[in-house]
Parts: structure tokens; sequence; C-alpha cells
């Protein structure tokens, strides 16, 4: 295990929830079974898990439970966010004894800081910590762009071992893999832009769709690896409407229906703002079930 490089396919795990409280039980349940599933390495406490909108102590929690079930056998990486660097470094003190193997560390939301202002930010977070860091470039929920220019100075930083790419602009993602060290990884965030970004020389992808059909997923790339691509093109026309159908409406809502249906989680529940499935995505997503049950 090499918490260093991260490529492959990475699961930003759903925090479960059961009347209001961490559900402890079917968390463990989860991290059991992606355990035998070929996933790569797991993030906790990201968007996808809800980050925002755990405390302190939840979170310390959360990060115990699944370590407990996967520590040493997978890497981990503990998602963080924020807009203030003093605090963010405090947060990194705070979890220096915490049984994670990096950090997953959005832009700066909201303040929008300049290209000067991320690369110090970034920069004086990886002085901190020994721990690698993997940036988390999202645009549409940070409000600002980290440039290539600035991420590939990063790159120079012992400790920036990759990116979660989720700017959306193809053309900077292409760029970006064409400019990188060999030592950093570019890992798509884009779930419906995962068989692209592979064919255009991405590591893998950190997806939520990957909760459910992971082995499929896993398969296309391993299908690119050995230059199988029409079988891959294939697969990925059946898969590309699974990540549509769970992001239609604001993840990870149609993704906590599912696996409550499927059985792995005890309860759908997202805490708000985030509000459940409407009935018409909940019906489309049972549809999706049993089709998926009679195709295995």
């Amino acid at each position: 295990m090499d918490a260093s490089r991260i490529q492959g396919l990475w699961l930003p795990l759903i925090t479960p929830f059961r009347d209001g409280e961490l559900d402890e039980t079917s968390l463990r349940r989860a991290a059991c079974h992606y355990l035998g599933q070929p996933v790569d390495g797991m993030i906790l406490a990201a968007t996808t898990g809800e980050g925002l909108t755990l405390d302190e102590d939840e979170t310390a929690r959360l990060v115990a439970v699944a370590a407990a079930e996967v520590a040493g056998r997978i890497p981990i990486y503990l998602g963080l966010s924020g807009s203030d660097t003093r605090k963010m470094i405090k947060i990194l003190a705070h979890t220096a004894a915490w049984p994670v193997d990096a950090y997953l560390i959005a832009c700066p939301y909201y303040t929008r800081p300049s290209q000067a202002g991320l690369y110090h930010y970034f920069a004086a977070l990886a002085g901190e910590t020994a721990r690698p860091i993997a940036v988390y470039n999202i645009p549409y929920r940070t409000g600002v762009n980290l440039a290539n220019d600035t991420l590939l100075r990063l790159a120079e930083l012992t400790n920036i071992v990759g990116v979660k790419d989720c700017c959306v602009d193809q053309a900077q993602s292409f760029d970006l893999v064409r400019a990188r060290p060999s030592r950093f990884s570019v890992m798509t965030g884009e779930d419906a832009l995962f068989y692209g970004a592979l064919t255009q020389g991405a590591d893998g992808g950190i997806l939520a769709s990957a909760h459910v059909e992971t082995a499929r997923f896993a398969a296309i790339r391993q299908m690119l690896l050995t230059g199988d691509y029409r079988p891959a093109l294939q697969a990925w026309r059946g898969l590309v409407e699974v990540a549509r159908l769970l992001f239609a409406e604001p993840s990870p809502t149609p993704i906590k229906h599912w696996l409550w249906r499927a059985g792995l989680i005890d309860s759908p529940e997202v805490r708000a703002p985030m509000m459940p499935v409407s009935e018409a995505l909940a019906a489309r997503i049972d549809m999706q079930i049993e089709q998926s049950r009679r195709a295995a």
C-alpha cells in the first residue's frame, strides 16, 4: 500500500445516518463491502460523505470506525475544506494522530483567492504535515479554478501528490496530463467523464457513482490499460447512464437511495439542506436496480 501514489478507482465513501445520528453499523457494513470490491483507495468525510455537515466528534468517529475495517489494506484519505489557512493548519495538527494516510484538500471556497493565494494556501498546508496531500480542484463549488501553472508549481512540493480534477474543462485537464511530472497523479472526479479522462491519460477516478456497479467501473480502466479499447467503449456505453442517473439530483442523495434499496445501508437519510430523492427519481433508480439484478 502506497498512500503517496493515488491511481485506479477510489471511492469517496458516503456517510450513513439514521435518526439524525452517525449510523456506525451501516458504516462498518459499507466499509467491509467495498473492501471486497476492486477499490484502490477510500476518501472519508469529503463532499459525497457530507463532510460539511459533520461535527468534529462525528468526523473522528467516522474515521475511527472506517479505519478499523480498512486501515492497512487500502489507503484512506481524509477530505478537508475551508477558507482560512490558519484554521486549516490547526485542523491538520488536530488530525495528526488520526488513522488516515493522507488528505484530500479542496481549494478555498467562496473567498476566490488569486493564483498566488491558492499556491500559498496549499504550500502552507503541505509544510505543516508529512502526510501526502491531493488537491481538489472543483471550481463550480468553490468559485475559483486552480490553473495548471499553479498546480504544476505545487506538484514540485514533495507531499503534493495529485489532484482530483473537476475543472470540467477538458482542454485544461488534457494539458495537465501532458505536462504533469510522472510522480503526480491526475484523478478525474467527474463521473460521467471517466472514460474520456482515462483515454486522455488520467490515472483513474475518484467516483461517487462507483458505490454501485463498482466492478464495472474498475473493469473499464483495466480494459483500457490492456489495450482493449473497443470492449471498454462498449462497456462504458452501458454504464454512463448509471453515472448520470446518480447525479440527476444533488449527490449523494440518489446514491444513498440505491444503497438503501440494495440493503447496504439501513437508511437513505441525508442531512439538511440536502433532501430525499424525488418520487420520480426514486422510481427510476428502483427500475435501474432491478435491471442490474437481472443482468447480473
